[in-house]
């Protein structure tokens, strides 16, 4: 039997999980399936509101807002979590933005921001966990998007950077195994959010967050490395991926033209 990718997490009761990005869609739903799961939660993104509400009656949660753009935010939040002796043991990066955008339709200061929030603010992350996690054990998980597998059409900004978040993964896993870091690669097809409802056309295999949740669950607890779901709509866009370019890009022009 091969061996498993990284440690497989069944109980949740020992550990304390960072999720960045818990104010609504699936970071809320893992962040409500963690705690549920009797590990301890912090919460962060810039809404404190909807934190709250998740958080209350909840004695293992914790909420600390957060502007994942914001280098400086994230070394402060950091350093209050290393005061009160509560650092994380497993960072989940959720956060993120979107807005169906073909290649005519660029604007400098949204691609700023889409990259800010989708790409960047990860590496703000990474910058001031990866030490300490390095040096204690705890692993990371990077939630992309099969957007990233191949170049689909009205992802101009948001495929490229989940596709940049991809080849991160690989890279965090290829020099921080052998450190006993896990890293995990979540890649969701269509999730029912508020993001996915400014989309106009159908979605294969639309699962609500709740059901993405549960999936990222069940891949924590095999131990993978990459996650994605649904797999009757993912297995199609591993497919594609594989093609050779002259079959490949016929197909994405057809979706183009779709």
């Amino acid at each position: 039997m091969m061996p498993r990718p990284n440690p497989a997490i069944a109980d949740w009761r020992a550990r304390r999980v960072w999720v960045i990005g818990a104010s609504s869609g699936i970071g809320a739903a893992l962040a409500a399936e963690l705690l549920d799961a009797g590990a301890e939660v912090i919460l962060s993104a810039r809404r404190a509101e909807p934190m709250r509400t998740l958080a209350a009656g909840h004695e293992r949660a914790r909420v600390e807002t957060l502007d994942v753009s914001d280098p400086a935010a994230w070394r402060q939040t950091w350093s209050r979590l290393e005061r009160d002796a509560a650092l994380p043991d497993l960072v989940v990066f959720c956060a993120a933005d979107y807005r169906p955008q073909t290649c005519l339709d660029l604007h400098a200061e949204e691609t700023r921001r889409l990259f800010d929030t989708n790409l960047l603010g990860v590496y703000h992350g990474l910058e001031v966990a990866l030490p300490s996690l390095a040096r204690q054990g705890g692993g990371v998980a990077l939630i992309a998007s099969v957007a990233g597998y191949a170049g689909l059409p009205g992802a101009a900004v948001y495929g490229p950077g989940k596709a940049a978040l991809i080849n991160l993964a690989e890279i965090l896993y290829a020099e921080l195994h052998a450190r006993g870091l896990a890293v995990y690669l979540i890649n969701p097809g269509f999730v029912a959010t508020a993001l996915t409802a400014k989309n106009d056309f159908a979605m294969p295999g639309l699962l609500t967050p709740r059901q993405a949740a549960r999936a990222i669950m069940r891949g924590f607890a095999r131990g993978a490395f990459e996650i994605h779901f649904p797999l009757r709509f993912t297995f199609w866009l591993k497919l594609l991926r594989l093609l050779p370019y002259r079959l490949r890009l016929p197909l994405l022009s057809r979706l183009a033209r779709s």
